[in-house]
């Protein structure tokens, strides 16, 4: 059986991550995340801290003032995860790619989901197409994900990656409140952020940003060709040149901050992910980060 086999995979996170951090959650994996499958339980008037997510317009329209929803959490969670295989996920390290960083976390997290009898299911999207993966159960449905993803051909030519239309997929694909995991490097065109601020009113959205530290930090090499892993485009450039640098410095620190102002607008949290990173110790760091936060609320 070869060494990137679904089963291979598996066993591999299910004893370097999955196991370990089941122990550190201490079976609490909502920890992770806020919850979701949830049933309406009663209104109330807005108070300040509220969720505006949680907010009924037409209720509020009636009584001329804002009323939000209170939930009883189910027992089960449908997650689904929006998956970016563009081919700029296929640019890393020489040790890791971030298409391996996003295979890693989809069967981390998607093992850990349904041990806990929930269901799982995942849209694809290349560039050029997107395929929708129904939600299911049990560890079955957990190999038929990976089997997915590592049987993904790496395209070498597509038109620029449009997250909207990943997006829009979901927004259609998925009825019912679900949390939702978006698996990209967010290398796109421009107008994704509309359908996900769309997409977080009727789901819990967690953003993932794969990310290899070499797209922020330029090293001097001297003269080298830097291809664009869409369009095939070569630029032939000095990277040792001060200016340059410089205004690829400006560049990234720019993008950086779109990226930051896009999902705080969206009201929609981030879990980052470099190519350099351990996955375990990347995944406490965030449920850590999100239950100090929840007890400042």
């Amino acid at each position: 059986m070869p060494q990137s086999s679904p089963d291979k995979i598996l066993k591999r996170l299910d004893w370097t991550v999955i196991r370990r951090l089941e122990g550190v959650l201490q079976g609490n994996y909502r920890t992770l995340f806020l919850g979701n499958g949830l049933d309406l339980a009663d209104l109330r008037e807005y108070q300040i801290g509220d969720d505006i997510r949680h907010i009924d317009w037409n209720v509020s329209a009636r009584m001329n003032t804002p009323y939000v929803r209170q939930y009883l959490e189910d027992r089960e969670i449908t997650a689904w995860f929006l998956l970016d295989l563009s081919p700029s996920v296929d640019f890393g390290t020489v040790n890791t790619l971030k298409r391996n960083m996003l295979v890693d976390f989809v069967t981390t997290l998607a093992r850990l989901l349904t041990r806990n009898g929930n269901r799982v299911g995942a849209v694809l999207y290349n560039g050029i197409e997107d395929r929708v993966i129904p939600a299911g159960g049990g560890k079955m449905q957990v190999l038929h994900l990976i089997n997915e993803l590592v049987r993904q051909p790496k395209l070498l030519r597509t038109p620029p990656t449009n997250l909207t239309k990943l997006l829009e997929t979901a927004h259609r694909a998925i009825k019912r409140r679900s949390l939702i995991f978006i698996v990209s490097d967010f290398f796109s065109e421009p107008g994704w952020e509309k359908p996900l601020m769309l997409l977080n009113r009727r789901h819990e959205v967690l953003a993932v940003r794969l990310s290899d530290p070499r797209e922020s930090d330029l090293p001097d090499m001297g003269w080298v060709i830097l291809e664009d892993s869409e369009s095939g485009e070569q630029l032939h450039l000095n990277s040792g040149d001060r200016k340059f640098r410089k205004r690829f410095d400006e560049a990234v620190k720019k993008r950086e901050y779109e990226l930051s102002v896009k999902f705080r607008m969206a009201n929609v949290d981030t879990l980052p992910l470099s190519t350099e990173d351990d996955l375990l110790k990347s995944l406490i760091r965030f449920a850590t980060t999100r239950k100090m936060r929840k007890r400042s609320k």
